[in-house]
């Protein structure tokens, strides 16, 4: 009877520890919470927050400087989210091309 309290108690635990942080709902307690997130990272999302809550991850990562694809995808597994939609990968924004360099082109052999 014991080991199936100490199991419950230890499940209930693990759910509670991995709940998922809002990035527009978020306290800096909050967001400091989370793995990979730091004091200087809460403070810059805190700071772009006050423009405008995010619109999804892309316009996340466009406003916040340090968040790009990798690091998106780190944070949504840690369980941040963006609209309690998860970091689903491609939603960069476009990167455009640099101007001044010509298309590599394969030569024929």
């Amino acid at each position: 009877m014991f080991k199936k309290i100490v199991a419950t108690a230890t499940l209930l635990f693990a759910a509670a520890s991995f709940a998922a942080v809002d990035v527009n709902k978020g306290s800096e307690a909050d967001l400091d919470g989370l793995k990979g997130v730091g004091p200087a990272l809460s403070k810059r999302i805190l700071d772009a927050r006050k423009q405008g809550e995010f619109k999804d991850w892309a316009d996340l990562m466009q406003r916040v400087k340090g968040v790009k694809e990798k690091a998106a995808a780190k944070l949504s597994a840690e369980g941040l989210t963006v609209n309690g939609k998860a970091y689903a990968g491609g939603d960069a924004p476009a990167a455009a091309p640099k101007a001044g360099k010509p298309a590599k082109v394969a030569a024929k052999e």
